[in-house]
């Protein structure tokens, strides 16, 4: 490998970390979808690799798995957190509220004030829903609880993934 070439394969991998630690970061916020990032940053540096001829069969079966993972983290942190809410009942209605809520807070103010809206907007569809607040409380505190593992599940998932790039780019 030629010295220019090395200089751009550090460059890659540097930027590569980079993305894959504000996806890992960005993963505290429900909308934000920070393993779709981390994998769009270990697609394009897998895609770059093969450009100049350095992936090997073992970097796409890291990539392929880090592509699982991905899928995975996605479909998990809906089902995590989508279970717990209905365990206490809450319908539908006050899930798409909540999402919109904090959809639209995320745009207007930063994506913190989407993890506020969220629970705020679950809390006064399931007030105007059940005219009971320690109901509603209950709903609400089911979707934090629920987000709270879904955040766990997603950064555990996020760390395999830049665990399983590091192996793959260093190793």
């Amino acid at each position: 490998m030629t010295p220019d070439l090395q200089v751009l394969q550090a460059f890659l991998q540097t930027l590569t970390l980079v993305v894959l630690l504000i996806g890992l970061v960005g993963l505290v916020v429900p909308i934000f979808p920070g393993l779709t990032v981390m994998w769009l940053g270990t697609l394009v540096y897998a895609l770059l690799e093969y450009s100049v001829n350095l992936m090997t069969g073992w970097d796409w079966f890291l990539f392929a798995i880090i592509t699982i993972l991905m899928i995975i983290g996605n479909v998990i942190d809906n089902i995590i957190i989508t279970r717990k809410m209905r365990d206490q009942y809450v319908p539908w209605s006050s899930i798409f509220i909540a999402f919109t809520a904090s959809l639209i807070a995320s745009f207007i103010l930063t994506p913190i004030g989407g993890l506020v809206a969220a629970p705020l907007g679950l809390f006064a569809a399931e007030v105007t829903r059940l005219r009971d607040r320690g109901k509603a409380f209950n709903s609400t505190k089911a979707y934090m609880i629920g987000w709270g593992w879904a955040f766990v599940a997603r950064f555990l998932i996020g760390l395999a993934m830049t665990g399983l790039w590091m192996l793959w780019a260093w190793v």
